[in-house]
């Protein structure tokens, strides 16, 4: 029996093994966390982490586990077959016309899926997403009829788009909710109490097109679950060491304002998070990075699991409650989005680009003002 993605779920980037969040947890620790049962039964993996690693550790974690108990998803997208590693900024999309033209997206993504599922050791993904699109993988009908000839041919169930790892690309996600939302079962964004913006501006979107959305980051870099304290030390390779000055700071003080919330529903300030992203119609599942933080008095991953799956399914925030957590959060306009921005001037980049007409358009229908709505605002 094929499963849906359930409430909560786990993904290969968690565990700092192959992306670089905490201490790296080894393979073992990482397979047990990404083995379902215990009350989590959607795993995620993306094929370009670790280069296919990722996948084969899922593989592991999946072995002797029957096909029907658990929902996995897939994310494809990036080229590490063909394409050469750009430093920090990692792998070319399949979609750069340096590596391939229109008439070779289908045939890139029926190869990358099929590797991909080879490496988990499975027939089919419940979900296939695209992974971090560009311009064109938004908008491309070849790129779309790719992914729709994949379902086709069975190597998937749902589909679904995963803009990021950067925040931004709401028009961009929205004219893809429009284009091919008949297509689109799924969509990954970021989301937490901490980062309600830009996020919620693509929701209304997805709700009406009937698009679930699994919010990632719920954890706001690891904040939410209540290890880190003012000052806290990175590890060098830490990606977190790279967010603005203060961020830590800023949010604890931010999150200490929510506890009395979650203390009136007996929920801890991860479960507090989770809670207010399900609080919003479109968000059907909530998948946390697992991080394990230095030092002593610090949960494991193996608690912070057991914590996530012990969320209560039955959202307990009330409206009022919901509009305070985000008003206490309001991060609106503090960063340079990707994707279509207002201030993007010059040729696209692979992850910015100036606001066309047609998005212009859509922008107005949806009543986003883009210089009030999707600018940084010093």
């Amino acid at each position: 029996m094929a499963r849906d993605p359930g409430l909560t779920a786990v993904g290969t980037w968690s565990g700092g093994v192959f992306m670089h969040f905490g201490e790296d947890i080894g393979d073992e620790r990482l397979a047990a966390l990404l083995r379902p049962g215990q009350g989590i039964d959607t795993v995620v993996t993306a094929d370009v982490y670790g280069t296919g690693d990722a996948d084969a550790l899922l593989g592991r974690a999946l072995d002797g586990v029957p096909r029907d108990d658990y929902c996995a998803v897939g994310i494809v997208g990036h080229d590490f077959y063909t394409g050469e590693r750009v430093g920090a900024k990692g792998f070319p999309r399949f979609t750069d016309p340096a590596l391939r033209g229109p008439e070779g997206y289908a045939d890139y993504l029926k190869m990358a899926t099929e590797k991909s599922l080879e490496r988990v050791g499975i027939d089919a993904f419940d979900v296939l997403m695209l992974h971090n699109p560009d311009k064109t993988g938004y908008t491309s009908p070849a790129v779309w009829e790719g992914m729709a000839a994949l379902r086709d041919a069975g190597l998937t169930r749902l589909l679904g788009v995963a803009p990021g790892p950067a925040n931004g690309f709401t028009l961009d996600l929205i004219a893809c909710f429009e284009r091919y939302g008949k297509l689109i079962d799924w969509a990954m964004i970021i989301l937490n109490p901490l980062e309600p913006w830009p996020g919620e501006l693509c929701l209304p979107a997805a709700e009406q097109a009937g698009i679930n959305v699994m919010a990632r980051v719920v954890d706001y870099g690891g904040l939410f679950w209540g290890d880190m304290q003012p000052g806290h030390e990175f590890l060098s390779r830490d990606h977190r060491a790279f967010r603005p000055a203060g961020w830590v700071e800023q949010g604890l003080e931010k999150v200490a304002r929510m506890a009395p919330i979650a203390e009136r529903h007996g929920l801890t300030p991860l479960q507090l998070a989770c809670q207010w992203n399900l609080a919003h119609a479109p968000v059907r599942n909530v998948v946390p990075t697992l991080l394990q933080e230095g030092g002593a008095n610090v949960k494991s991953v193996e608690e912070q699991r057991a914590e996530l799956a012990a969320l209560p399914a039955e959202v307990r925030l009330s409206t009022e409650e919901v509009a305070e957590i985000r008003a206490i959060g309001d991060n609106t306009n503090c960063m340079a989005l990707k994707g279509a921005a207002p201030d993007h001037e010059g040729p696209a980049l692979p992850d910015r680009w100036s606001i066309d007409d047609d998005l212009a358009e859509i922008a107005g229908r949806w009543r986003i003002d883009p210089p009030r709505d999707l600018a940084l605002l010093s």
